[in-house]
């Protein structure tokens, strides 16, 4: 298969001047022998923002019938006004024709009924999107905006249509009723259209911010099935400006109805069960401005949620934003988002699973460390003083949330020294769907001779003690926490479960905390004293101290801190490396034994480098050939899983699904082990998946893909999200957009050129040791990476 050949590829009849001309547009803007993509205007790809509010786009009504008003009465304004428009735009008299040769092609649309045309002949399955599941006959003529709409061109195939469809949503939400469209906007090689949708569009759909102009957007909940769905705000005790601040929200805006709770100091997670019928979102870190009228108020930091029902600020899905973030120019909002997480560990202890009400118990996978060292190496060296001021505040944080949280128990297991997840709370889980838990619930109800509904209610409000429903549920709070919810590789054993991930993130912890310390604060830095597992050991070793003998201040180096990663890194090969099967596996801290479920999580050991040369080539070997599937990489392997039953259902981080983290992780371990040709072949096959899906399915962005299967159509507990959406996707997904430009940066000019084709990975990479020739005697996979666009590791640290 030729790379310039492409399921994207449209067909474009001329139909004037009875010439039967047909142009074939390719995907790939690499054709430079295509007329349209060779002449196209650098114009023509601009935001829309830019693009609709071009005046040369910019169509009247009257220009496809000439300009007949008397003069007195046309509009000043009016482009057809002016006689230079008049002349260009007027219908002619006699038959014209396009020059194409000097002229990339334009089309003249009315919008609304061009849509409507579109919907009613082409969307033969009513859900608004032109997909390749729609049987309608795939063509729409349009007329050219050179012959003021004289000359036809048939516009052919889903791609093209689907794309016109999108464009036709954009010239809408700028109010044009009547546009001027570029065609090389609809026939645009699909890697470029996503990336540009990525960087220029869906970043600002997913931003949010939390303050009186924010708060309509940030207040609503999906999720929020309780009777009371008024907005509402919880504020940390002692934040009392901001509790002022938010206090003349409500009485400026009252039509929001907000109410305004102040925090406890003291949060428990019984105090947490008794607001879950009172769920609200939690403040974030604010900053002062001046306002229009001189006043000096607050103004929320901007921050970026996944998507769809995840309409809050969340917590391993944010670093992976903010390498999207960091790729795309975005440095201040990927800074925010830095700023709220120490907000977040500063006032509610740590880094949250998200910031509502209900998750105030629970924490998710940590990632600060390497976010925070990613935004302090692209800060404006001019502010060399002012940065490592920044960088003293978060590292302050990342050591608090270390040593209280991962270094204190429940989390902290002594015995073995690694951690595992462990949610704290009571009750079952509010955020979850109505049903979720029915079948969990029904044995004990029909026991009790009593409904589900009614069985949970005395359960949740402690009528009802049940200690193995307890127990359950303590799992899947730790599933929770871990962001793998749900996986039977967690399944009712996840709080007993030291996983090799979480255990790799904190070595990453250690070893980035230590060379902070080492390289940009002079080998020594103090922050307040925090409480966790080993200063608990050594005053309860000593009956003579108690609070008002414990220091107030602690003083750390770097060889602390590089003696903890290597106590962690021993113990991480101790109780998960298996030299037979070459992968780390999981280590059960109650059965005290390594797990067996073969997990992608074992790369994570290579992206944190804690495993050693031999250890690294053994996982590429025996590992990799587990994980890698036509769509990049899986989960877990089928045979770990299990059967699929319809009493045991599939989980939505097992086999057969695909997930954006796990990608970037993986490749970027890779690459630090020098493994570049499996990094480059495995971010391949991801971006080819999310391309193909983006062309078949009018522009879709999932949250996770079944990569076996090559469908973002899953039948799975929690669905997909993403796709939900009518004519346009404005948002895509948080890690799935990031790791489309993470991916983009392992391409090689050819490997681009294939993915543009949305040529399959089997024809790119035949086999391990061959590479594939094109067109050109160049070779796919031979060219290293374009590192622009990497984020493996920070520069700063080679600052000194």
């Amino acid at each position: 298969m030729n790379i310039t050949e492409s399921p994207a590829t449209v067909g474009i009849n001329n139909h004037s001047n009875n010439n039967n001309t047909t142009t074939t547009a390719s995907a790939s803007q690499d054709k430079t022998s295509s007329a349209t993509s060779s002449s196209s205007s650098p114009s023509a790809h601009l935001p829309a923002g830019e693009y609709y509010a071009n005046s040369s786009n910019y169509v009247s009504r009257h220009r496809t019938l000439g300009n007949s008003k008397p003069k007195a009465l046309q509009n000043s304004n009016d482009p057809m006004a002016h006689s230079e428009a008049a002349t260009k735009y007027r219908r002619p008299r006699r038959g014209s024709h396009d020059d194409k040769a000097t002229k990339p092609r334009r089309f003249l649309i009315d919008v609304e009924e061009t849509q409507k045309l579109i919907l009613e002949q082409e969307d033969t399955d009513g859900d608004f999107q032109i997909t390749v599941n729609d049987v309608g006959p795939k063509v729409i003529t349009l007329g050219t905006a050179d012959s003021a709409g004289f000359n036809k061109y048939d516009i052919r195939g889903t791609y093209m249509l689907s794309n016109l469809l999108q464009e036709l949503s954009l010239a809408q939400d700028y109010g044009r009723k009547y546009v001027v469209l570029d065609e090389a906007r609809l026939n645009e090689n699909p890697v470029d259209r996503l990336s540009r949708m990525i960087r220029h569009h869906f970043w600002d759909g997913l931003t949010r911010r939390i303050d009186a102009e924010g708060l309509e957007m940030i207040a609503n909940d999906p999720k929020n099935r309780s009777k009371n769905t008024a907005p509402r705000i919880y504020i940390p005790c002692g934040e009392k400006e901001v509790l002022e601040y938010y206090k003349n929200v409500s009485v400026q805006k009252p039509h929001l109805k907000l109410d305004v709770v102040q925090l406890p100091e003291v949060i428990t997670p019984k105090y947490v069960q008794s607001i879950n019928e009172k769920p609200g979102i939690l403040a974030l870190a604010m900053t002062k401005f001046v306002d229009e009228e001189g006043h000096e108020t607050l103004k929320g930091v901007p921050f970026v949620v996944p998507g769809g029902r995840f309409n809050e600020m969340y917590g391993w899905d944010s670093y992976f934003e903010s390498l999207g973030l960091l790729i795309d120019g975005r440095l201040e909002l990927a800074k925010g988002m830095v700023d709220n997480f120490v907000y977040e560990i500063q006032h509610y202890g740590k880094i949250l699973n998200a910031n509502r009400s209900y998750y105030l118990a629970r924490t998710q996978p940590p990632f600060l460390t390497d976010m925070m060292l990613k935004v302090f190496d692209r800060l404006p060296f001019s502010l060399e003083i002012e940065n490592k001021q920044w960088l003293a505040i978060a590292l302050t944080a990342a050591i608090k949330e270390y040593l209280t949280i991962w270094m204190s128990e429940p989390r902290y297991d002594p015995e073995s020294g690694l951690t595992r997840y462990y949610s704290e709370g009571v009750g079952m889980p509010p955020e979850t769907e109505p049903t979720h838990f029915d079948h969990v619930i029904k044995p004990f109800a029909d026991a009790k001779g009593l409904s589900i509904h009614e069985y949970s209610r005395m359960y949740n409000e402690g009528e009802l003690i049940e200690p193995e429903l307890d127990t359950y549920f303590k799992h899947d709070r730790a599933v929770r926490e871990s962001g793998h919810d749900t996986s039977y590789r967690l399944d009712n054993c996840a709080a007993d479960i030291a996983t090799v991930d979480l255990n790799s993130l904190l070595y990453k912890y250690e070893m980035d905390i230590a060379e902070i310390i080492q390289a940009i604060f002079g080998d020594t830095f103090e922050t307040p004293f925090f409480t966790c597992y080993e200063t608990s050991s050594s005053s309860s070793s000593s009956s003579s101290s108690s609070e008002q003998d414990q220091p107030t201040t602690m003083t750390h180096t770097s060889a602390e801190w590089f003696e903890r990663a290597r106590v962690r890194q021993a113990r991480i090969n101790e109780y998960c490396w298996n030299e037979e099967r070459g992968l780390y596996f999981d280590y059960n801290t109650r059965l005290k034994a390594m797990g067996t479920y073969e997990s992608v999580t074992t790369f994570y050991t290579m992206w944190a480098g804690c495993a050693d040369r031999d250890k690294a080539e053994r996982m590429m070997t025996c590992a990799l050939p587990l994980f890698e599937v036509t769509g990049g990489l899986v989960s877990g392997t089928e045979a770990s899983r299990g059967l699929i039953t319809l009493s045991r259902p599939n989980r939505q981080w097992d086999f057969p699904f695909g997930w954006a983290p796990h990608q970037i992780i993986s490749w970027i371990g890779f690459e630090k082990y020098g493994f570049k040709e499996e990094a480059k072949r495995c971010s391949y096959r991801w971006l080819y998946t999310i391309t193909k899906s983006f062309v078949d399915f009018n522009g879709v962005v999932p949250e996770k893909f079944d990569v076996v299967n090559m469908t973002h159509k899953v039948q799975v507990e929690y669905g997909n999200v993403g796709v939900d959406f009518k004519f346009i996707p404005r948002e895509g997904f948080g890690w799935m957009n990031a790791s489309y430009q993470v991916g983009l940066g392992y391409m090689d000019r050819q490997l681009r050129r294939a993915l543009g084709a949305v040529m399959e990975p089997s024809k790119v990479f035949k086999c391990k040791d061959v590479c594939i020739e094109v067109s050109n005697n160049e070779s796919i996979v031979a060219q290293p990476p374009d590192t622009t666009t990497r984020l493996v590791r920070p520069r700063s640290l080679r600052r000194a």
